[in-house]
């Protein structure tokens, strides 16, 4: 049996147990060649035990994994060709960092002269050439990641996994390395597998993103798919912030839903199938979606009160009060202070939506 070949990695089915723990459930998923391809959960989803999978550090209990078209479950690490780059960057203290990215190169079956070569073009590539002589205690901790990068890079693997490599990292030196990382990536043309917690760094980086959560597949797709269409709760509330409203579905027509708040706010939004007239379903609303006026719209206002705002620098969150319902959030740009869309607190107001922002979600 072949898998897809015009696929880099196809996962088919897999399961993981430890004992009566099942860490991973029936995951299937496809990651295309040159793809910078994201798997994103909170701690203990099973991200980085599917990474581990693909390496080779972790057992297949079931299923199966295709590397460009190969069955690659039964090969051990070292002959499979791809390659990690951990939390912690594991450099070689008393090496040089030019030895330290040719030693896996040397050890492969490279000569000296032909690793230190491809090392000093590795390190040109993550623009650290000057730092060859030095040693990692001499190096930040971002100078020491692209080390380790280089490092990984350096034997021409057909895919990379990193695992949470940007964690160690301050925010600003983290936000730099994102743009750095996916221009590697586009630089080399090798397929990236990103492990993370982080939604902004999944939404920054990826061509495509596994939502993940307690060992299953909640939603694949691009960056805009699964922060535009959530298909569920979890993603709508892990993806970015939102107001999670349960609502009612009292009519359906022409592909449009109107749906019952409480309070007597009605909504209308897009129709999505398997969410029938009379069902009891959870909607998401992007508060940036959101815009605050003195007057009511057609398509469905919400009347309230200003409770807060709260200023976050670039934005300012105003909470909502909403009559008999919950409280809401609506998220404006601080320079929408000249255009009076941000009302003082105890304002009476309405809040209106753009079209398209409201998500029913199955669950």
């Amino acid at each position: 049996m072949s898998g897809n070949d015009t696929n880099a990695i196809e996962v088919r089915d897999a399961v993981k147990r430890y004992g009566d723990f099942t860490a991973l459930k029936q995951i299937s998923l496809s990651i295309r060649d040159n793809e910078f391809f994201t798997l994103l959960g909170p701690s203990g989803c099973g991200k980085t035990t599917l990474l581990r999978m693909i390496a080779g550090f972790e057992d297949v209990t079931e299923g199966e994994i295709f590397l460009y078209g190969d069955e690659i479950e039964n090969l051990p690490p070292n002959k499979r060709p791809v390659n990690t780059v951990f939390q912690n960057y594991a450099l070689f203290p008393h090496l040089t960092i030019l030895d330290n990215v040719a030693f896996g190169l040397e050890m492969r079956g490279s000569s000296k002269s032909e690793a230190r070569a491809r090392a000093g073009e590795m390190l040109e590539l993550v623009q650290l050439s000057q730092f060859a002589a030095r040693k990692p205690s001499q190096l930040s901790g971002g100078q020491q990641q692209r080390v380790a990068l280089a490092r990984a890079l350096a034997p021409r693997p057909k895919v990379l996994l990193l695992d949470e490599p940007l964690s160690a990292l301050d925010l600003k030196l983290r936000k730099a390395m994102q743009l750095e990382l996916k221009h590697l990536q586009r630089e080399t043309g090798i397929t990236f597998i990103f492990v993370t917690h982080d939604q902004e760094e999944a939404l920054t980086m990826s061509d495509r993103i596994a939502v993940m959560s307690a060992g299953e597949l909640q939603q694949l797709g691009a960056p805009t798919d699964i922060y535009e269409r959530p298909r569920n709760m979890f993603v709508a509330d892990f993806i970015g912030e939102t107001n999670l409203l349960e609502v009612s579905v009292d009519k359906i027509e022409s592909g449009r839903a109107v749906c019952h708040l409480g309070g007597g706010h009605e909504l209308t939004c897009d129709a999505v199938d398997g969410i029938g007239v009379g069902s009891k379903v959870h909607m998401s609303i992007r508060p940036e979606r959101l815009y605050m006026s003195n007057e009511p719209e057609k398509d469905g206002s919400l009347h309230g009160r200003v409770k807060e705002n709260i200023f976050i620098g670039t934005d300012i969150s105003t909470i909502v009060e909403l009559d008999d319902a919950p409280d809401f959030v609506v998220r404006t740009s601080n320079s929408d202070r000249g255009n009076k869309r941000i009302f003082e607190p105890g304002t009476d107001m309405f809040v209106n939506m753009e079209k398209g922002a409201a998500r029913l979600l199955i669950d």
